[in-house]
């Protein structure tokens, strides 16, 4: 008897994340997977005059 109402709720939840995951794959979510693991390792080599430099850097 429960089945008449977990069946509509599970697949209106199946259709969200269906309809979730193609708007995340229109919205170009998917285009770049190797750009942000190559970004964080790319270190700045001089800060620029506007921001001070990071606390600990002693390189001059």
């Amino acid at each position: 008897m429960s089945f008449f109402f977990l069946i509509p709720i599970a697949l209106l939840m199946g259709l969200a994340g269906l309809v979730a995951f193609l708007w995340a794959l229109k919205s170009g979510q998917y285009e770049d997977l190797d750009g942000a693991a190559v970004r964080i390792l790319i270190e700045d080599e001089t800060p620029t005059r506007d921001e001070p430099a990071p606390p600990g850097n002693t390189r001059s």
